[in-house]
């Protein structure tokens, strides 16, 4: 919001220095984040009075012009139509300089002496209008130079304005803040009454068929303007703040607008039907061509303000090219009109148009302040374009709005700041700020808050403005008491941090991806149409379409950021993340959220050297990566069990783990048309685990055991069985057998070729016997190997190897 010091300085006088308040507005809240002084580019050109010209001898189109000071009279030649006796005009003076760095001295002009030059707006910088001399109001004083005259130096406020304080997005808002803080009463200008020039208003109506949209609309009528550019004082005011000036009907909307926070609109009443005005919402699928030319689709519940047969503006946003101010126009029908913010808002973001009306009524005007600016923009355009304005304006105010009371207790005030404030001082504060008071014992009193103040709601809101106008700075620095302490961690969080190490020591990185994801990423892992996975909870408002869905599985994620790596040629990759998926719950309105762990492995499982050979990872070095894992959180009995049915995975290379009653998650070789769809040109390697069920199995208690005193016993055994047998189930029937002499099971090769037969495969183990109490005798250990080699062969129909 762009403020002008002079402008500001109509409605309070101001004992500051622009910088000063400056850092006071910023110490109260509004922040200034830029002042910057405006000068007129010009020197020496003084305020003048056209005494008399007559024509050049030698020219047809040149005056010789007698100008006056008031002390000293000029000849000037000048070659403007519009000269005029009596006139006070601009002239730059021998040495002056103007706005394009041009020196002005005494000239002949075909042997007739020119002492100066007579400058138009173009000329001495001010506006692009170069039709004629620049001519100035009567009540100047002559010989002032005319940077004082105009007021013409000048500096601008670039305030930003925070969303609750809609109030002092307009000059007036500031001005009262102004008065508060520096103690200046404020001026206000009341609108100017046109006594004698009024017909009567009755050839218009106003209907509102949504009052919840549009709880106030003020129509007034002004006949017989012709429009006509705005006087320079106007437009130089308008140009100051960064609004381009149009004419002089339109101008006044705007600077009413920046005056009173009042957006206004200005309707050729002639290309009005019926010359009347009815609120209502958009017809459905219907669409309406702005101001700026674009036809736009109106979207449902949008607001517009139409004649008797046609929409005519979209409501608090922008008026219609139907309907807009022409030079031919005469006949003004004026809207000044309070809409409901939450229904602008919504309008405005759905058709993706914002205005400077916009930002006020989204944010909150005063519905008391309507008829006001009407009265105020209408005195103003039959001051400035002519013609006579309504007898009285159409105030259609079905529920009328009145000022909210707020009682505000000192004692809790100064509890709460921590101050000593006395009730009284507190009382003025607000005052200053035009609020009513009325006491209501020693300590307390009532509020009354104007509706311009649509921030003040709660006692608290109260207590921040004697803040401001207290000061910041004055109010003492403390930190809260109490003792604070630290809660104890679950047992999810004791696991997931156990993890995040385990899996850190085995080379893995973490990685946190957002919980948005896109629908297409949820398709490209070939999941099945009655996978619940696919009923992902859809977000209102997206950011992009590519985040609009809460992510059902991590695995996409991971997928995304292997693919960012390798766009990067980073090829090697061992990646987790541990977070929450989300999963539709019927006529629940919140969603299931679990917690799960993923991880992902490509490239070579280590970094090259001289001394071992590059290898890939596969599937393997993802199995013991999680067994690793699981040992580390002590979960046991886990079974590694053939997986065909996951979609995402290869049907030879997958697994899932399962415990007795309990599914814990699935890993395997991410499928080749999965790899496709995510354009990874390289063998990948996933899982995905329950970890909520990975927490309830963990065990958190570590049992050590002492060193053995006594001697291992080593023994093999290698089996030939067919193909589909698993190696899991002969550790499992092994370990089942153990009568306690076995301390440790491996399994040490695995072979397939000659001369092993085809479709079977040779499992060599490792078993060490111990006992803790003695060492074992070698004909202990032969018995009981020669059982456990017995119960193999017996049981899976092996060949001893």
């Amino acid at each position: 919001m762009k403020i002008s010091w002079q402008w500001l300085k109509d409605y309070v006088e101001i004992p500051l220095s622009p910088p000063e308040l400056a850092e006071i507005l910023t110490n109260a809240g509004l922040e200034v984040e830029n002042l910057n002084e405006r000068r007129p580019a010009f020197q020496r050109v003084i305020v003048v009075k056209l005494v008399s010209f007559h024509a050049h001898p030698r020219s047809d189109h040149l005056s010789v012009c007698k100008v006056s000071d008031g002390k000293k009279d000029y000849s000037i030649v000048c070659g403007a139509p519009n000269l005029k006796v009596g006139e006070l005009v601009a002239l730059a003076q021998e040495g002056a300089t103007l706005s394009g760095a041009e020196t002005i001295g005494r000239t002949y002009f075909q042997d007739v002496l020119s002492e100066g030059m007579l400058c138009s707006e173009k000329e001495l910088g001010l506006s692009e209008d170069a039709a004629g001399i620049m001519v100035l109001p009567a009540n100047l004083p002559l010989g002032a130079t005319l940077e004082s005259a105009l007021g013409l130096a000048d500096w601008i406020f670039e305030i930003n304005i925070t969303p609750n304080r809609s109030d002092c997005l307009c000059l007036l808002g500031v001005a009262r803040e102004v008065s508060a803080l520096t103690g200046q009463p404020l001026h206000i200008t009341p609108a100017k009454k046109i006594a004698g020039r009024m017909v009567d208003g009755s050839s218009t109506t106003v209907t509102i068929e949504r009052p919840d949209l549009c709880p106030r609309y003020v129509a007034q009528l002004i006949f017989g303007v012709k429009i006509a550019p705005s006087p320079f004082w106007l437009r130089r005011r308008l140009e100051a703040v960064g609004v381009r000036p149009i004419n002089n009907i339109v101008d006044v909307t705007n600077y009413v607008m920046l005056e009173m926070g009042q957006p206004l609109h200005a309707f050729d009443l002639e290309r009005l039907e019926e010359k009347r005005i009815v609120v209502r919402t958009a017809a459905p699928g219907g669409s309406f061509t702005t101001l700026d030319g674009l036809d736009r689709k109106m979207p449902e519940e949008a607001l517009m303000i139409c004649d008797g047969r046609k929409p005519v503006a979209l409501a608090g946003i922008m008026g219609g090219l139907n309907s807009e101010v022409h030079p031919q126009s005469q006949n003004i029908l004026l809207e000044s009109a309070y809409f409901d913010p939450m229904g602008i808002r919504r309008t405005s973001k759905r058709i993706g148009l914002a205005t400077e009306a916009s930002l006020r009524f989204e944010r909150g005007i005063d519905p008391n302040g309507t008829l006001r600016a009407a009265e105020r923009a209408a005195a103003m355009m039959v001051e400035l374009a002519g013609g006579t304005m309504a007898r009285e304006p159409v105030d259609n105010y079905p529920r009328k709005i009145e000022p909210q009371k707020i009682i505000l207790r000192s004692v809790r005030a100064n509890k709460i700041l921590g101050t000593a404030i006395q009730p009284r001082e507190m009382q003025n504060y607000l005052q200053n700020l035009k609020l009513g008071i009325e006491p209501m014992g020693p300590d307390n009193f009532q509020a009354t808050i104007p509706t311009y103040r649509v921030d003040l709601q709660r006692e608290i809101d109260l207590i921040e403005e004697v803040a401001r106008l207290h000061g910041f700075q004055r109010i003492p620095v403390t930190l809260p008491a109490g003792r604070v302490s630290a809660e104890k961690k679950t047992k999810l969080q004791r696991t997931a941090e156990r993890a995040r190490n385990l899996l850190t020591a085995c080379g893995f990185w973490e990685v946190i991806n957002y919980s948005f994801i896109s629908p297409r990423a949820l398709q490209d892992l070939r999941l099945l149409p009655a996978d619940k996975r696919l009923r992902a909870l859809r977000i209102h408002n997206p950011l992009s379409e590519e985040q609009s869905i809460m992510r059902t599985t991590l695995i996409p994620g991971l997928l995304q950021v292997a693919r960012t790596n390798f766009y990067r040629q980073n090829l090697d990759l061992k990646i987790f993340e541990m977070g929450r998926v989300f999963f539709v719950r019927d006529e629940q309105e919140l969603p299931e959220e679990v917690e799960i762990l993923s991880g992902l492995i490509t490239g070579f499982s280590e970094e090259e050297s001289w001394a071992k050979l590059k290898q890939e990872c596969d599937f393997f070095d993802l199995k013991g990566t999680l067994e690793a894992l699981l040992g580390g959180l002590g979960i046991c009995d886990v079974r590694f069990l053939p997986l065909t049915d996951e979609p995402y995975l290869h049907p030879g290379k997958a697994c899932r783990l399962e415990m007795p009653g309990n599914i814990l998650g699935e890993m395997g070789e991410l499928h080749t048309d999965v790899c496709h769809n995510f354009d990874l040109d390289q063998k990948i390697f996933v899982f995905e685990l329950n970890f909520q069920n990975l927490t309830d199995k963990a065990e958190e208690r570590q049992v050590f055991k002492p060193l053995p005193r006594y001697p291992a016993v080593s023994r093999d055994l290698a089996l030939v069985v067919n193909e589909e047998i698993a190696a899991a189930d002969l550790l499992r029937t092994l370990g089942e057998a153990n009568n306690g002499f076995i301390a440790e099971i491996k399994l040490f090769d695995l072979y397939r070729g000659k001369p092993v037969p085809a479709g079977k495969k040779s499992l060599a183990f490792r078993l060490k016997y111990r006992q803790e109490d003695r060492t074992l005798t070698d004909r202990e250990v032969n018995e009981f190997h020669q059982k456990l080699t017995n119960l193999l062969v017996e049981r899976f129909g092996g060949v001893i190897r």
